[in-house]
């Protein structure tokens, strides 16, 4: 029996991740007014139905992602503590940011129109979510700070220079593939910019880049 609802578990898990899947298409394609709850369907191969068992409504389907995606740009610091040593963790948070921008950047363009249009279905969560994960992980390098592990920034806005330049690269794609004269991302290029950032930040934060070879961390799951 216990058998029997786990597996049934991992079915529901498996079929909202497909359906969040090509949600992520359509609304990065149509925006939310675009999309229909039929054509999340018709890309996710699944009868219309199936989307209602799993999300009542357009917007609850919408606000899901959205919530998602944030999940999954904040869990790399979940665990994050005093002790731990900034560099490291800094360069993990930026290494993780790059990757997810790369092999995700729908996701960032979809938060990002909902943020420029004032994020009028995610606010609540903004403010119930967002809010204390930034207070809670500013917390941390404050004590940093105090004890004397990196300069004294303000830890708000490196959180928000993180966000900033690592979406930048998704959210801007079109442009950035523009200027330098390239069709896409290869991985040679985020390696490159991934670097390049560390070196900015890291310096400005008073921390050394001990981390100058590519890439060492495996691609992050969304």
């Amino acid at each position: 029996m216990t058998t029997r609802k786990y597996k049934t578990g991992k079915i529901r898990e498996r079929n909202r991740e497909k359906i969040l899947a090509a949600a992520e298409q359509e609304f990065v394609l149509h925006g939310f007014k675009g999309t229909t709850m039929q054509a999340v369907a018709d890309r996710a191969e699944v009868p219309k139905a199936n989307i209602h068992y799993y999300f009542k409504s357009k917007s609850n389907l919408y606000i899901a992602l959205l919530e998602h995606i944030m999940g999954a740009w904040n869990e790399v610091l979940a665990d994050l503590s005093a002790d731990d040593d900034p560099a490291e963790m800094i360069t993990r948070f930026i290494r993780t940011k790059m990757q997810l921008s790369y092999t995700h950047p729908n996701a960032s363009k979809i938060f990002a129109m909902e943020i420029i249009q004032g994020a009028p279905r995610i606010r609540g969560h903004m403010a119930e979510v967002m809010l204390p994960w930034v207070k809670e992980k500013t917390s941390v390098m404050q004590s940093w700070i105090d004890q004397g592990k990196m300069r004294p920034i303000d830890p708000t806005h490196l959180i928000f220079m993180i966000w900033a330049t690592t979406q930048h690269y998704a959210d801007f794609e079109t442009q950035v593939l523009e200027i330098t004269n390239k069709r896409q991302y290869a991985p040679e290029d985020i390696d490159h910019i991934t670097g390049f950032l560390l070196d900015i930040i890291l310096t400005g934060c008073g921390l050394e880049n001990n981390r100058r070879t590519r890439s060492e961390a495996s691609t992050p799951q969304v």
